[in-house]
């Protein structure tokens, strides 16, 4: 079996839908219906006015989780599962969302992986298709310019790549040759040291974590939530880690279905990400395919 059919296989395996609930809409004011006082033969009646009711303050925003919390909640906890999916993390849209999928697409910055691939950025634009781009910090510090303008286009979602591309481990594990964050402490940092630099950049924490690799255990899940955002995974590989020629990358693409989560990689553009996805669209499009951000179908 060749390698880049195992990449699609093991990409599509697995995984579990995740709940969907909608936001409740704005709250109604009520009118007292009764009478007002003071009617009677000889009278004219009196309007009633209700009291003004009183302000309701604003929530107070939830304390920020500190390292030394997580360290002292999770820092002795010992994980049960290692791999791309653990409780909680996202591989499938809810079957709310119907057809659609969910291209997503890392920017893992570092040596060798600071590039932009201008060229999938330009087809999704053209083409009128949203998508979650994970971006690490190391690619956002090289990449300043294009990380503003896709900041701003409403096109794209902006998600948590990590601060140094580590796969997310509170015991050391390895995945791809790549040495995993050591303890509860380095997951905190890899996952809030990021979220820091995009909250202040966007105005607004980000919703999506994926790891470097997308590798976790169970435990390191767990404080990803606690951080207050989802753990991406993913259903189908579309470029193995940017590794799959346009051929590839077309065959693995044209495998999502309906709810499928699809990664992808927009920071080689030598690769064949762009040039396959171009041959995979129109024909997903074709078969009533929509593309939706994942913040669209996952709430």
């Amino acid at each position: 079996m060749s390698l880049g059919r195992r990449w699609v296989l093991t990409a599509v395996a697995g995984g579990f839908l995740t709940g969907c609930t909608s936001a409740p809409g704005p709250a109604e004011r009520s009118q007292d219906p009764s009478s007002p006082p003071g009617s009677g033969p000889g009278t004219v009646p009196t309007p009633s006015v209700a009291p003004p009711s009183p302000a309701t303050p604003s929530p107070k925003p939830a304390p920020r989780v500190t390292r030394a919390a997580t360290v002292a909640r999770y820092g002795r906890m010992t994980p049960t599962g290692w791999g791309f999916t653990a409780p909680g993390v996202v591989t499938k849209l809810p079957p709310a969302a119907g057809r659609a999928i969910a291209l997503t697409f890392d920017a893992c910055g570092g040596p060798g992986g600071g590039g932009y691939d201008r060229e999938l950025i330009d087809l999704l634009r053209a083409r009128k298709v949203p998508a979650t781009l994970f971006l690490n910090a190391r690619w956002i510090d090289a990449n300043r310019a294009h990380f503003e303008q896709l900041a701003s286009d409403p096109l794209f979602e902006i998600a948590n790549h990590g601060t140094r591309h580590r796969p997310l481990s509170v015991s050391g594990r390895s995945a791809y040759g790549i040495a995993g964050t050591r303890d509860a402490g380095e997951v905190f940092d890899e996952v809030a040291g990021n979220q820091d630099k995009l909250t202040a950049l966007l105005g607004h924490p980000p919703r999506f974590f994926r790891s470097g690799t997308a590798y976790c255990d169970d435990i390191a899940a767990r404080i990803v939530a606690e951080l207050g955002e989802r753990f991406a995974g993913f259903s189908v590989n579309a470029d193995a880690g940017a590794t799959f020629t346009p051929a590839q990358v077309r065959r693995a693409a044209l495998t999502a279905t309906a709810g499928s989560v699809v990664i992808g990689h927009m920071n080689h553009p030598a690769g064949g990400t762009a040039e396959g996805m171009a041959r995979a669209l129109p024909a997903l499009l074709a078969a009533g395919h929509r593309f939706v951000r994942l913040s669209d179908a996952v709430h």
